[in-house]
């Protein structure tokens, strides 16, 4: 499953590392708070790892 933005990315990324163990995940806010607590580690690698080009930088552009 890709990711539709380049936020969206930046958030999987960012609750990718705390899956990790990389960040605390008391630091994540938002939308990468809520993906950490409902996506596996390989599900958030999908979406972090989804081609950038092309994509808009918000979902809803």
């Amino acid at each position: 499953m890709p990711a539709k933005s380049k936020d969206q990315q930046k958030a999987a990324g960012a609750a990718l590392s705390a899956k990790r163990g990389e960040i605390d995940k008391g630091e994540l806010q938002g939308a990468s708070k809520e993906m950490y607590e409902s996506m596996s580690e390989a599900e958030l690698e999908d979406f972090a790892n989804t081609e950038r080009k092309g994509k808009p930088e918000h979902k809803g552009e």
